[in-house]
């Protein structure tokens, strides 16, 4: 009895789920998950390689920045209004007709009241985090590029 059962069950097995029909589909699910297997890897290595580019590209922003900033003050340090008070601050020239008013030091009470109050006040901005998913639209929909490129 337990033979039949067995050579029963094999044939079923056989006849029902061991098909050429079914080794296709099989063969054709297998693809199809190696496929998305490898487009996955391949869109976490782009995002991955797009961050790096954003990155390198604020820091060329950057870069651009410092370097006009030090070409404004090198056209400073060449102005005659620059090398007029680099002057006066070292050497203590003065113009003709000016006066040179010397004060005493100052109270206790101006060193405490300078010292309790700040110069400049600093804000602080709060940035929103942004999400996964939000970050992985931006990837996939070029947000990130449109938004480097509309500050530069």
């Amino acid at each position: 009895m337990k033979k039949i059962n067995i050579r029963r069950f094999t044939y079923q097995l056989r006849h029902k789920y061991f098909t050429l029909n079914n080794a296709v589909i099989a063969l054709a699910f297998a693809i199809a998950a190696g496929w998305v297997w490898g487009s996955l890897g391949v869109m976490e290595r782009n995002y991955s390689l797009q961050k790096e580019v954003d990155d390198k590209q604020r820091q060329l922003l950057v870069a651009q920045l410092d370097t006009e900033k030090a070409q404004l003050q090198q056209r400073y340090y060449q102005t005659n209004e620059y090398q007029e008070l680099a002057v006066r601050q070292r050497l203590g020239l003065v113009t003709p007709g000016e006066k040179v008013l010397i004060l005493p030091a100052n109270s206790a009470a101006a060193v405490a009241a300078d010292t309790t109050t700040p110069a400049t006040q600093s804000t602080t901005v709060d940035v929103a985090p942004i999400g996964n998913f939000q970050q992985w639209m931006n990837f996939l929909f070029g947000g990130n590029s449109k938004s480097i490129s509309t500050n530069s």
